[in-house]
């Protein structure tokens, strides 16, 4: 009994620290398993097909989980249990890093992969939206300011009640839930930015730094904003049926169903692949793929997709994710990705 006891305890003792260096002699796993960001997920698929083409390895199995939801589970643990990649639509935060090294994931390659814009979005069928982030500010914040600059629920019913100029059509906007990385992007690029072009909350911001965050990133939550889940497909979809509804989701979508809805100018300009590119889209951030480096060598053909992805016929300006609407990284930005990743270099904490 004694010796059982022994031998259990050296079993499990073995079993700990193979588990903690993420690797199995018996490989568990053939296939590379990727989840996150819906707005990547159409980019990482095109990779792993082609990747799957090649006949040396599996093609790679990716699944649309939201970029939060899916750092959460690849920060979970490595081991074959555990995912090999995450699309992220945002960068990763020092939260989610931090729990990463916690569970033992302390070696974390970033691929940034090119940019996307931001589109507000409705049906062909629908009206010509053109907006401001002040505007989409004051149409989605829970509280907004009143006549004596003091929030109050907020009270615009309809586009028009905000401005004259807008549809006078009920706000409904379809939008990503709170785990989604386009959601956070959304919050940061158009909320805040709307929200310190309102002169009493651009006081406040001086004034209490923590009450202005709760303002631009706090949405309503009376009917005009319906959190539409992490399948930007569907939202499509929903905008077709409903032509005065409204949607929020990333510009490869826009591109793909272009014969079905029209993107929103914001602040004058239209969301185009050019204008995306150069900067004058401003409702646009940087798409990101993490691969977990302590499975190379373990899950057959990591290594080989990471080069696959970083590669310029992938992501290049002539490559082929730039037919599904990825908006490639500038030639030295790309050059500079695509050598990390052959590298597989690591990074560090994030600063937030």
């Amino acid at each position: 009994m004694k010796l059982f006891t022994m031998t259990s305890a050296l079993a499990l003792a073995f079993a700990g620290v193979f588990g903690a260096a993420g690797a199995a002699q018996a490989q568990s796993r053939d296939q590379i398993r990727i989840v996150g960001s819906s707005t990547v997920y159409p980019f990482t698929t095109a990779a792993a097909e082609q990747f799957g083409k090649g006949g040396q390895f599996k093609t790679p199995v990716v699944e649309s989980t939201g970029t939060g939801g899916g750092l959460k589970l690849f920060c979970a643990g490595v081991g074959a249990g555990h995912p090999d990649a995450a699309n992220a639509s945002r960068a990763i935060k020092k939260s989610e890093f931090d729990d990463c090294q916690k569970n033992g994931v302390t070696e974390i390659v970033e691929l940034k992969v090119g940019f996307d814009g931001i589109v507000i979005a409705n049906s062909k069928k629908g009206p010509d939206f053109k907006v401001t982030r002040q505007q989409l500010f004051l149409a989605l914040a829970k509280e907004v300011p009143g006549p004596d600059g003091k929030p109050v629920a907020n009270p615009y019913k309809t586009w028009s009640d905000i401005d004259p100029s807008l549809p006078a059509e009920k706000i409904e906007v379809l939008g990503p839930p709170p785990t989604s990385g386009t959601r956070d992007a959304f919050l940061e690029l158009v909320m805040e930015k709307g929200a310190e072009k309102v002169a009493s909350l651009a006081a406040l911001k001086k004034a209490d730094a923590k009450a202005f965050d709760r303002s631009w990133k706090t949405i309503r939550e009376d009917g005009a904003y319906i959190d539409a889940g992490e399948n930007d497909n569907l939202i499509v979809q929903k905008l077709e049926a409903n032509p005065k509804a409204v949607g929020i989701f990333g510009y490869s979508f826009l591109e793909e169903n272009g014969s079905q809805i029209k993107g929103a100018t914001v602040e004058g300009q239209a969301p185009t692949f050019e204008a995306i590119a150069d900067g004058t889209y401003k409702v646009s951030r940087p798409l990101y793929v993490y691969f977990k480096k302590q499975h190379v060598g373990v899950i057959p053909g990591l290594k080989e997709f990471i080069a696959e992805y970083a590669s310029d016929k992938a992501m290049g300006e002539e490559g082929y994710l730039t037919e599904k609407g990825l908006v490639p990284l500038p030639k030295e930005m790309a050059a500079t990705a695509e050598d990390a990743a052959k590298k597989l270099a690591t990074i560090g904490a994030p600063a937030s």
